[in-house]
C-alpha cells in the first residue's frame, strides 16, 4: 500500500462519511431557505437572515477559542476530556447567558442597528445562545475523542431541526416569522441539553467511573492561553464571513440583504467540504506533531481538485437560484459568481491552517487574520453603501483571496515546500480517489 493510500483509507472513509451527512445537511438547509423564501417573501428571508447571523456570529465570539482548545488538549492526552469538558460546559453557560442578555438589550436600545428588525425577535432568539455554545463546544469534545460518528449524528440532527421547523411553522401551522424562531430557540436549548447528557454518558465510559465532575484552573488558563490565539482567527474569520451581511441589510434594507442572504448560504455551502476535512484533520495532525507538513499537504492536493471541480459546477448551477428561491431573488445568482474565486482559495487555506493550528497556533496566523478584518471592513464599508450587495461580495471575495495568499505563503515558507506539491494532485493520487469514489 503506498504513503496516499495508507493515509487516505481511514482518514478518507471518515471525510466520506462525515462529507455525507453534509449534503444532507445541505439539503435540509437549502429546502429550508426556499420554505422560508416562498411563505415569507424576500423581506421576511431578509429578516431572518440578519437575525440567524447575529445569533450565531456571537457564539462564535463567546465562544474564546475553547471549541478548537477541546481538540487540541484532549487529541494529545485523552486524560484532559473530564476536566476540559467541565471547564469548557461551565463557560458556556455563563457566557452564553451573558451575550444572551446583551443582545436582547442591545436591539432595544439600537434597532437602528439591526435594520429595525422586532427587538422581540431578537429577544427569542437569544435565549438559544447559551445551548447552542453548549452544542458549539461538545460537538468539538466528541471529534477530539474521536467519536466521528457520534460528531457527525449529532450536528445533523440539529441542522434537520431548520426545515423540520420550516416546514411546521410555515406550512402546516401558517404561522409568522416570530413562530419560526421560537421554535428555533426551542429546539436548540433542547439540543444543547442532550449533548450535556450525551458527554456525561461518554465520560462514564471513558473512565469506568462514576466521578464527581471538577473544574480544573490550571487547565482552563492554559486552554484560554490556545484558544485567544485560535479566537482571534475565528472571530476576524466569522466577521469576514458574515458580518457584510449586517452592513447590506443597514444601508440597503431586509430585501436586499435577503438576496444576498441567500448568495452567502450558497457561498458557505461550497465550504463545507473543506470545513469537513480542515475539521477531521486537525485532531490527526494535532497528534502527528509533524514540522514538515507532510499530511496536511497531501489532504490539500486532494481538496484543491475537488474544490476546484465544485466551483467551476457551481457557476452555472448559481443560475438556477432564482427558479427555486423567486425572481426576486434574480441577482443572487451574480453575487455567487463573484464570491466563487474567493471561495475556492479560502477553503484551500481552512486546510492549511490545521498545520499551524496543530502546532500551537504562531501568533502569525492570527495578525494574519487582523490584517485582512481591517482590509475588509474599509471594503465592505466602502462599496456595499454605493455598489449594494454585489460590493459585499467584491470586498469578501477580496478579503477571502487575501487571507487565503498569506496562510498558503506562511505554509510554504515554514515546512519548505513548493506550491505543486501542496495545490497539485499526482496521478496515483487522482487514481486512488477515482477508486475510493467508485467504491
Amino acid at each position: 500500500m503506498t504513503e496516499s493510500e495508507s493515509i487516505s483509507s481511514h482518514f478518507s472513509r471518515h471525510v466520506a462519511w462525515t462529507f455525507g451527512t453534509r449534503i444532507l445537511m445541505i439539503a435540509n438547509s437549502v429546502v429550508a431557505g426556499i420554505i422560508v423564501a416562498r411563505w415569507l417573501g424576500v423581506e421576511g428571508f431578509g429578516k431572518l437572515s440578519v437575525i440567524n447571523v447575529s445569533v450565531t456570529t456571537l457564539v462564535q465570539m463567546g465562544s474564546l477559542g475553547l471549541p478548537s482548545a477541546n481538540t487540541y488538549f484532549i487529541a494529545k492526552d485523552s486524560s484532559y476530556f473530564r476536566k476540559a469538558a467541565f471547564n469548557s460546559l461551565m463557560f458556556a453557560l455563563l457566557v452564553g447567558s451573558a451575550l444572551a442578555v446583551a443582545l436582547a438589550v442591545l436591539a432595544q436600545l439600537r434597532p437602528a442597528w439591526f435594520g429595525f428588525v422586532s427587538p422581540e425577535l431578537f429577544c427569542v432568539a437569544a435565549i438559544s445562545i447559551p445551548f447552542q455554545l453548549l452544542t458549539l463546544i461538545g460537538l468539538n469534545i466528541f471529534l477530539a475523542m474521536g467519536n466521528v460518528r457520534e460528531f457527525n449524528l449529532l450536528d445533523l440532527l440539529g441542522q434537520s431541526f431548520v426545515l423540520i421547523n420550516a416546514f411546521v411553522a410555515l406550512i402546516v401551522l401558517q404561522a409568522s416569522l416570530g413562530t419560526l424562531i421560537t421554535i428555533n430557540s426551542v429546539t436548540a436549548v433542547l439540543l444543547g441539553l442532550v449533548i450535556v447528557v450525551l458527554l456525561a454518558v461518554s465520560a462514564r465510559k471513558h473512565s469506568g467511573t462514576v466521578d464527581i465532575w471538577r473544574g480544573d484552573f490550571t487547565l482552563l488558563g492554559q486552554m484560554m492561553k490556545y484558544g485567544i490565539k485560535t479566537h482571534l482567527s475565528i472571530l476576524a474569520g466569522t466577521l469576514i464571513f458574515r458580518a457584510d451581511l449586517l452592513v447590506v441589510n443597514h444601508f440597503r434594507g431586509a430585501a436586499e440583504a435577503g438576496v444576498y442572504g441567500v448568495a452567502s448560504q450558497m457561498a458557505t455551502m461550497l465550504m463545507l467540504l473543506p470545513a469537513v476535512i480542515a475539521t477531521l484533520l486537525f485532531p490527526r495532525v494535532t497528534a502527528e506533531q509533524d514540522e514538515t507538513g507532510k499530511s496536511t499537504s497531501l489532504v490539500a492536493r486532494h481538496t484543491a481538485f475537488i474544490m476546484l471541480l465544485c466551483c467551476l459546477a457551481a457557476g452555472p448551477l448559481s443560475l438556477l437560484l432564482p427558479v427555486f428561491y423567486g425572481s426576486a431573488f434574480l441577482d443572487s445568482s451574480m453575487q455567487l459568481m463573484i464570491l466563487l474565486p474567493g471561495v475556492y482559495l479560502v477553503g484551500l487555506q481552512s486546510v492549511l491552517v490545521q498545520h499551524f493550528n496543530a502546532m500551537g497556533l504562531p501568533k502569525t496566523v492570527p495578525l494574519f487574520w487582523l490584517i485582512t478584518l481591517a482590509i475588509n471592513i474599509l471594503l465592505v464599508f466602502a462599496f456595499v453603501p454605493r455598489f449594494g450587495a454585489r460590493g459585499a461580495a467584491v470586498a469578501s471575495t477580496i478579503s477571502y483571496s487575501l487571507i487565503s495568499v498569506l496562510v498558503t505563503s506562511y505554509f510554504l515558507w515554514s515546512t519548505r515546500r513548493s506550491l505543486a506539491e501542496v495545490f497539485v494532485v499526482r496521478w496515483s493520487e487522482l487514481r486512488t480517489m477515482l477508486n475510493f469514489g467508485r467504491a
